[in-house]
């Protein structure tokens, strides 16, 4: 019998799924964070009161399921390896396997969504309602688990709800901003992978994670399946500079009076890489993400919860390069976020 506070993260070791396990421990929840069990015991979940590790296989649903007892939530946090192979086979089988461990327990399903659903011909704006016409392999996977998601739930047996977020940053390293972003900042050197004045929408994970907890305590107002967008930002890399730059003179990485120098993604090295290299194709793909402006209208979301959790700009990044052990001792002072700059 599931108790209505119990949470179980699936992938707790990843960056959401460990910002899912601090926020649900963090707001009074029992967390039971899945782990692949050959990984070390001792990891960041371990110090968090309140969550305890299930270091059990996901294909091993009997042992999962018997850990899970009492278990009214369920995260699916799981995430294959970016290319579009395993994005076409193993993305929609740990999808499955999480619906059938949601439809045993008679629990709720969580998703975190992207934006990848609408393709490089969506609009600014993106609503629960528009018109979803992906045109690369990631897009049309994601497209046909939601639609998945939304099946499992027609008979009553399990319920599933999907936020929809841009790209995650913070919560330590694998996103756009630590890999290609940041590496030469200490050398005074910003990367941007796209055109400097194209808005576009990221999430602070522990901002989404909140968000997660929110919309879960409101699970029962709510229908079997239901999608929300959660709105973050939306950010230019002009923005971006002008969130750095303050701490880039705090730190020393450029003169008190400097700017940042500014490079660019290597496109035209990764198309020629991608015919051998599998997921710098991928990379490839989904470039036009760069190029297209694109914000979240997160009014449904807003009108559920009150409002949408939200960390400033100069709070996040500073917390995301403490993350990331960029900061040394010294620090500025948070700056402005820019006027134009939506959450």
């Amino acid at each position: 019998m599931s108790t209505p506070r119990t949470v179980l993260i699936l992938g707790a070791r990843g960056r959401f799924g460990l910002a899912a396990a601090r926020a649900f421990a963090q707001a009074g929840w029992q967390v039971r964070a899945q782990v692949r069990p050959d990984r070390p015991t001792a990891d960041q979940l371990s110090i968090i009161p309140g969550v305890t590790r299930l270091p059990i296989a996901l294909d091993d649903q009997q042992a999962l399921l018997a850990a899970a007892d009492g278990v009214s939530v369920v995260v699916h946090a799981l995430n294959p390896l970016y290319t579009n192979a395993q994005w076409r086979t193993v993305a929609p089988a740990l999808l499955a396997q999480s619906i059938a461990l949601c439809r045993a327990l008679r629990a709720c399903l969580m998703l975190p969504g992207n934006v990848y659903n609408y393709g490089e011909n969506m609009p600014e704006v993106l609503r629960e309602d528009t018109p979803q016409q992906a045109n690369t392999v990631k897009g049309q996977a994601r497209i046909a688990m939601e639609q998945r998601l939304a099946q499992a739930c027609a008979d009553g047996q399990m319920q599933a709800l999907v936020i929809r977020a841009g790209d995650f940053f913070g919560c330590g390293t694998g996103s756009w901003l630590d890999q290609a972003m940041l590496p030469k900042l200490p050398k005074g050197l910003f990367t941007y992978p796209g055109g400097m004045d194209t808005p576009r929408a990221w999430a602070y994970l522990p901002d989404l994670a909140k968000t997660f907890v929110a919309v879960a305590e409101k699970r029962a107002d709510l229908p079997a399946f239901d999608t929300f967008h959660f709105s973050g930002y939306q950010l230019t890399g002009r923005d971006w500079v002008n969130a750095l730059t303050p701490v880039a003179r705090a730190q020393g990485w450029i003169k008190p009076d400097g700017e940042l120098k500014m490079g660019g993604m290597p496109w035209s090295l990764i198309r020629m890489g991608a015919i051998f290299m599998p997921v710098w194709a991928s990379l490839l793909e989904m470039r036009y993400l760069w190029d297209c402006a694109h914000r979240l209208d997160n009014a449904k979301l807003v009108a559920l919860l009150g409002s949408e959790p939200h960390t400033t700009l100069p709070a996040a990044l500073r917390s995301s390069l403490q993350d990331l052990s960029l900061l040394g001792a010294a620090t500025s002072e948070p700056s402005k976020l820019p006027s134009h700059v939506t959450r």
